[in-house]
């Protein structure tokens, strides 16, 4: 006799249940700590890009100025749409 491991149809059913918890635990912490601090999946502000490219010299203040108005103006003509 093997006292103690005849649980019944309900001891497989929480084991299963319980490792179930316990992958999809596990697999939120793993995505939680991979995705951390990466911003590939977010879409950038056009603004910031543009200053990044100024602030590495990519372009001149004249440019930068330029395009900056551009973008506002753009965005003031989506709004009044």
């Amino acid at each position: 006799m093997m006292y103690g491991w005849n649980d019944g149809t309900w001891g497989v059913v929480w084991m299963i249940l319980s490792m179930g918890v316990l992958v999809a635990f596990v697999w939120a912490l793993i995505r939680a700590f991979a995705s951390n601090g990466d911003r590939r999946d977010r879409p950038r502000n056009p603004k910031d890009v543009l200053a990044e490219r100024f602030a590495n010299g990519e372009i001149d203040p004249e440019e930068y100025h330029e395009r900056l108005r551009v973008l506002e103006d753009t965005r003031a003509l989506k709004q009044n749409r």
